[in-house]
């Protein structure tokens, strides 16, 4: 399996960072798609993500309609704080 260049991987967390967490989830799971093999393993690596986190990923992008539709939490809102 390729891997990116450290520019492009650069890039990519720098709009990673910028994403709700559905969209982090759904681009992860985009990027480790286009990869194949070895791909989920290596965007959880760059991401620091769960890789279930990027399996629920391409289950949402599965879906015909979007379950959490309108539903985005801000930054810290996941009541750990």
């Amino acid at each position: 399996m390729e891997h990116y260049s450290a520019g492009v991987e650069k890039r990519m967390k720098r709009l990673f960072h910028t994403l709700s967490e559905k969209d982090r989830r759904r681009y992860a799971a985009v990027e480790a798609d286009k990869l194949g093999h070895g791909g989920t393993d290596y965007i959880a690596a760059l991401f620091a993500l769960d890789p279930k986190t990027i399996r629920q990923g391409l289950a949402d992008l599965d879906e015909p309609q979007d379950p959490a539709n309108g539903r985005i939490r801000k930054k810290g809102a996941g009541g750990n704080g």
